[in-house]
């Protein structure tokens, strides 16, 4: 495998990082499709399902902030090596356990070691890809996390209703330690590839902004980057928006259930639907930018122009559940509409790291915001939960759930107001 060169190799890195997103969200989904079964098994309530997320999110969010420390320090190599074994054995161990504190121990492991997947991704889409490209190969593997929300729900029920419930997840983690072989054997940074061109690393470098530096010394001091405003900004807007996706991942198909009584199998279609729809959000969310800049933008202007389009994207999902009133299929395409937003916002909002950090401390920078996008995450679960609840007991369960889409709808132009109050005109960060 290490024979001869490879042409167009940075896709073929993005290739692989996509597939490691992709089982990333397949095993974090596979829990909300067993909601219906779980709670049946071990007697859960809304508020027992809301703790069980809280759990993967509050592990998750000290992961992320560990984990962007640990990877600036280990490389990209050894840090997805790290990570993505660890999270396919927590993935695995739900099958061990037996009661609903057994769920809240395996998802706290499990949302510790996902956490390390976008740290070390963003830093990979630094070191390989020129500052323009930067955005449409971020796309494209961000577009593994609606690829692993796809395959779960076509994936999941069927192996359940073959194999039971501990299948689904020895089956999913498992996939991780495949992946795991090809990472080995392809990967490694530019400089130090045998396999790239010198016209493609020629590319690369030429291609990258003053911010891409890494400059010899001494690590980056993690509490410094609290000094900037860009690092402020990309918590901002992972705080207010990584909710939103938390929300549909984690009760979309409870949503289907209460609103259209859908249960098992049932939700595999509207659920992949969804999904489908968000991998185009994506990819046309990391092409835009390129589009613009190709227009002579300047970087910054097609980013935020970019991300401002998208945010407006997202607004139709107010009227999801009267529209849906008429028929399913209306909701599932309003909230299929507001996915691909939120997946075209995540891969520019994820950019803006190396847009003006150098790459030695983008780990560290991603680790800090998705930190705070999973605390927004977890209020947003604790509040989705005692909504449900407080409804359900009334008999109007859809209410809360009419709640919730307010807050959907909304997110991303609050955020990108915030973030553009905070850093007017960006500039590379000198550390």
């Amino acid at each position: 495998m290490m024979a001869g060169k490879i042409k167009n190799l940075r896709w073929t890195i993005c290739a692989l990082v996509f597939f490691a997103t992709t089982i990333n969200y397949l095993d974090r989904a596979v829990i909300s499709l067993l909601k219906s079964d779980l709670e049946t098994t071990f007697n859960w309530s809304e508020n027992d399902y809301a703790n069980i997320v809280i759990a993967f999110q509050l592990t998750y969010a000290i992961g992320l902030l560990l984990s962007g420390r640990v990877i600036d320090r280990l490389g990209t190599r050894t840090g997805y090596l790290i990570v993505l074994s660890g999270w396919s054995l927590m993935a695995m161990a739900h099958a061990a356990v037996g009661n609903t504190a057994g769920f809240i121990a395996a998802r706290a492991g499990l949302g510790l070691t996902e956490a390390g997947n976008f740290p070390v991704a963003i830093k990979t889409m630094a070191e390989w890809f020129p500052t323009h490209e930067r955005a449409l190969a971020t796309g494209i593997f961000n577009a593994g996390a609606s690829i692993g929300s796809i395959v779960a729900p076509l994936l999941v029920p069927w192996i359940t209703l073959t194999w039971g419930w501990k299948m689904a997840f020895l089956v999913t983690g498992a996939s991780g330690i495949i992946w795991l072989i090809f990472w080995w054997a392809l990967y490694e940074v530019p400089e130090k590839h045998k396999r790239l061109s010198t016209e493609e690393l020629h590319l690369i470098r030429s291609g990258q902004s003053v911010a891409d530096a890494d400059v010899g010394g001494k690590a980056v001091v993690w509490r410094e980057l609290f000094r900037y405003r860009g690092t402020w900004a990309f918590a901002l807007g992972k705080f207010l928006t990584d909710p939103v996706w938390w929300f549909y991942l984690f009760w979309l198909p409870a949503f289907l259930k209460a609103e259209y009584g859908l249960t098992g199998t049932g939700v595999s279609l509207p659920v992949a639907l969804v999904f489908a729809i968000s991998v185009i959000g994506s990819v046309f969310g990391g092409w835009l930018p390129l589009y613009f800049t190709k227009k002579g933008w300047t970087i910054h202007r097609a980013r935020r122009t970019s991300m401002f389009i998208y945010a407006l994207c997202a607004v139709p999902v107010l009227i999801a559940q009267p529209l849906g009133s008429s028929g399913m299929w209306w909701a599932v395409l309003i909230i299929a509409l507001a996915a691909s937003a939120h997946a075209a916002w995540s891969a520019n909002l994820y950019t803006t790291v190396s847009d003006i950090f150098p790459k030695k401390a983008v780990g560290s920078v991603i680790g800090i915001g998705g930190m705070t996008g999973a605390l927004g995450g977890m209020l947003i679960a604790k509040l989705a939960g005692g909504l449900f609840n407080h409804y359900k007991s009334l008999g109007h369960v859809q209410t809360g759930y009419g709640i919730m889409f307010v807050f959907c709808g909304l997110a991303y132009l609050v955020a990108w107001s915030l973030m553009r109050a905070l850093v007017p005109s960006p500039t590379a960060v000198d550390l």
